[in-house]
């Protein structure tokens, strides 16, 4: 039951407690964490995909782990930022190419994969090139808390600086291949050639920075060509920008769909012999409502801030790090406020349910919240003191929610 705000508290609409002398008090059942849908770890998540492709090119090592992918002497990776699989079948017009492709997703099964949870770009970008889920590679959000220093650290702009070596140990799949004979390349934009996270996650081989997304398409298809074996590694990142700034509802979102299904046929149809293109993408998105009712405001609400020493993760994947003693007080309380629309579970209940990956590495355990938030309904814990550019977002994710979590893995071959 929601205890009443003092009189400065921010009121979110909630409903008034029951007076205690009511018989028929009708108190919703939070959210069971079982219930929360967990990533295909191991046999359909994009932590698979690497590891499946460059064990069909021999790479010592790693396992086919995506029973429905077929075996080529050259693949191509295209990661679309933000391009989920529920925004393409959803977008048949802006996106013909994209749309008619979806049967050969996951070796023509018509199948999409499961991004990971948390479904954001940090996350996500380490699963795709280590191959590992994010209980082993060590980045299981967008900002968590660093167990060395106390403070969170941003995993996506890497701040406060840490040692990329040490919070993320393992090789990536790029220097497997690269060390077993295999040309391994990536082609991105060059403001991404010197940063930690493309070191931790996507190293290995050669990078090659490119402007634009036509000259991306282009190089990409001849670094195919360049070897007997070839795994190459493309990315596009302004489809989530324009969703995040202008929501996927947007005609700026639209446009730059179609210009996306422009740049899939261009390289398409520049494929080498013997070649694999496979389209997909970190998260997909949602638009959240500018209100109380769909955005509630942590740092607005005197409740929710009660014992919380740290806010971590973003919107719709908070990591909820508690003073120490406090931590089942916090569980309480958020799953009392918000139980009826986020999944909400303690750091050991997640680990156990799996939604960061069947097994978590010692390093990582206390990067976890000790309360740790899902959203189910299109809703966001934001913080508009601490996180007013994240606050003042669209287009959301991170959850593990269809919109959110299936990403596609469409395929051409030549």
């Amino acid at each position: 039951m929601s205890h009443p705000s003092p009189p400065a508290a921010h009121d979110r609409g909630r409903s008034a407690p029951t007076p205690p002398d009511s018989a028929t008090w009708d108190h919703p059942e939070p959210l069971a964490v079982a219930s929360a849908p967990v990533p295909e770890y191991g046999s359909g998540s994009l932590a698979d995909l690497l590891p499946t492709l460059a064990a069909g090119m021999g790479v010592p090592g790693t396992t086919a782990a995506i029973p429905e992918l077929t075996a080529a002497d050259r693949n191509c990776v295209f990661l679309v930022d933000g391009l989920g699989w529920e925004q393409i079948k959803d977008h048949a017009d802006e996106a013909p190419y994209l749309h008619a492709l979806l049967g050969s997703s996951r070796g023509g099964t018509g199948r999409p994969l499961t991004a990971g949870y948390p479904a954001t770009t940090a996350t996500s970008l380490a699963s795709v090139g280590t191959g590992l889920p994010p209980g082993a590679h060590g980045l299981p959000g967008y900002t968590v808390r660093n167990p060395d220093t106390g403070a969170l650290m941003n995993q996506l702009r890497w701040q406060p600086w840490t040692s990329p070596k040490s919070w993320q140990p393992y090789p990536t799949i790029f220097q497997l291949a690269d060390a077993a004979g295999v040309h391994a390349a990536q082609v991105s934009s060059p403001t991404f050639q010197n940063t930690p996270l493309t070191k931790v996650a996507l190293s290995g081989g050669t990078f090659f920075g490119r402007l634009t997304g036509e000259e991306r398409m282009d190089l990409a298809a001849e670094q195919l060509a360049a070897g007997d074996r070839s795994l190459v590694y493309t990315y596009y990142a302004e489809l989530d920008g324009a969703g995040h700034r202008h929501g996927v509802a947007s005609d700026t979102w639209r446009g730059q769909l179609m210009y996306v299904d422009r740049l899939v046929q261009r390289l398409a149809e520049q494929l080498p012999p013997r070649s694999a293109l496979y389209v997909t993408a970190d998260h997909g998105m949602i638009d959240v409502p500018f209100d109380e009712e769909h955005r509630i405001d942590f740092d607005a609400d005197w409740e929710l801030r009660a014992g919380v020493a740290l806010l971590g993760g973003e919107g719709r994947a908070r990591h909820v790090y508690a003073v120490r003693g406090a931590e089942s007080d916090v569980l309480t309380c958020w799953r009392e406020v918000l139980g009826e629309q986020f999944w909400v579970a303690s750091r050991d209940e997640a680990i156990t349910a799996g939604w960061f990956g069947p097994t978590i590495d010692q390093r990582v355990y206390d990067r976890l919240g000790d309360v740790i938030v899902a959203a189910r309904d299109d809703v966001l814990v934001i913080a508009s003191e601490r996180e007013p550019k994240e606050s003042a977002m669209v287009g959301n994710h991170g959850s593990m929610t269809p919109a959110e979590q299936l990403v596609p893995l469409l395929e051409v071959r030549s």
